[in-house]
């Protein structure tokens, strides 16, 4: 009897200092940040051990304390470079690649990727890793000024895979210059000779991640705009005129990359095409690609482009006017959630930057990811992953399980982030 009783003590000390623990927990998880209570040594406690309760947290509004912050940010996380021998099957299952189409949807309506890097291959590893499907391919354009190790790095990458190729040919990428189009330009070609059968490509620059899952995009691409071309964008504002009015020179040497505006001015479009003026990204269809590369007034306005500012703003949604190109749109529309991004000039709208801005776009900080995972968008821009690493490692946790989720095949257990 004795025993019994100090059984039942024993338990009943167990239950109620268990929850003692778990309300105070539960009503320090409901103030504004997420206190170090949960993590009482930040020195020893690692930041993933809590992860799925702190990315919740995140995602719901709260904010990190400052040594938190500090902490997350300077663990040491797994490597994500290439050796230069590197065992692919290995490298594969550790990164965590999905190595099966999910659905015969998604198996049927194989998609093509163009992605522009220059640098942060990590941040690009993030990325590139969860927009990968084996039924899908890609091109990934590899700037030429890019660093030797990082161009190493993106050709033991693209040697992994059977559906990922570097551009034949690379193009020196000045901001807001020709050369920005032409790298797109570039894997249209390439992607156009190749046997996978893929009904879309859309454009990628290494510093994206994506909001959708595979499946999501393949069926907004199908049952949405159904052979319809995404281009958002509306006929040329008399504001943005000084884009397409002078012509535009690229100035590359060892201590300047950029556009200077010379005094000639610039003669009007070919064809008398009225110009429009939109976003750099898009989701076209292969027939359009196709007459991108063949029709003689696309040939004739990228040519005439050459000398203009900005003109992958202009390019794609110029040509998606014309009554002639497949899957056009001759009224133009800002009409296709391509690209969630802060601008500055929108904080009205958004709220602010929680990160810090870049030619007036915003690197995502921790505090924008309530605002991220609430958006429609395919895609967002711009993360910074050594910098702000809580939050491409939160999106990431969150857009595999809805990936994993949506699954009608096997799930394989290094498919899972870990």
């Amino acid at each position: 009897m004795a025993s019994d009783n100090s059984l039942r003590l024993l338990l009943l000390y167990c239950t109620m200092t268990s929850l003692v623990i778990f309300s105070c927990i539960y009503m320090q998880s409901k103030g504004n940040n997420i206190s170090e209570f949960l993590f009482p040594s930040p020195k020893v406690v690692r930041c993933r051990i809590f992860s799925d309760e702190m990315c919740l947290a995140l995602m719901e509004g709260q904010t990190l304390t400052g040594d938190l912050r500090a902490h997350c940010k300077e663990i040491q996380r797994p490597t994500m470079a290439i050796e230069e021998n590197v065992n692919c099957s290995a490298f594969i299952e550790k990164q965590s690649y999905i190595t099966e189409a999910l659905s015969k949807e998604e198996q049927d309506f194989p998609l093509a990727y163009i992605i522009t890097v220059h640098k942060d291959f990590e941040t690009f590893s993030i990325l590139f890793r969860n927009i990968y499907m084996p039924q899908n391919i890609y091109c990934i354009h590899v700037d030429v000024k890019s660093s030797e190790s990082f161009k190493k790095s993106m050709q033991r990458l693209a040697g992994c895979f059977d559906n990922v190729f570097l551009a034949s040919r690379s193009e020196t990428v000045v901001y807001a210059g020709f050369s920005r189009l032409k790298a797109d330009i570039n894997c249209m070609r390439d992607l156009a000779t190749r046997p996978t059968p893929w009904k879309y490509v859309l454009n990628l620059c290494g510093q994206d991640f994506p909001l959708r899952t595979n499946q999501e995009i393949v069926r907004i691409l199908k049952n949405k705009w159904r052979g319809k071309n995404i281009t958002p964008g509306i006929f040329q504002p008399p504001h943005m005129k000084w884009r397409t009015q002078y012509v535009y020179k690229e100035v590359v040497d060892k201590d300047k990359k950029q556009m200077i505006r010379t005094n000639v001015a610039k003669g009007p479009p070919p064809h008398g095409i009225n110009l429009c003026f939109g976003t750099a990204y898009y989701a076209v269809t292969r027939e359009f690609v196709q007459y991108v590369l063949d029709d003689k007034k696309a040939q004739d306005l990228l040519e005439w482009s050459q000398e203009t500012f900005s003109p992958d703003e202009h390019y794609f949604v110029t040509l998606n006017s014309l009554p002639d190109a497949p899957g056009a749109n001759t009224v133009p529309s800002w009409e296709g959630n391509t690209r969630a991004v802060k601008w500055r000039d929108g904080e009205k709208t958004h709220k602010g930057c929680k990160g810090h801005y870049v030619r007036d776009i915003c690197v995502y900080g921790e505090g924008d990811l309530e605002w991220l995972t609430k958006r429609s968008d395919l895609f967002a821009n711009k993360f910074e992953m050594q910098r702000y690493p809580l939050v491409l490692e939160c999106l990431e946790h969150w857009a595999r399980q809805r990936t994993l989720n949506e699954s009608e095949v096997r799930i394989q257990p290094s498919w899972r982030i870990h």
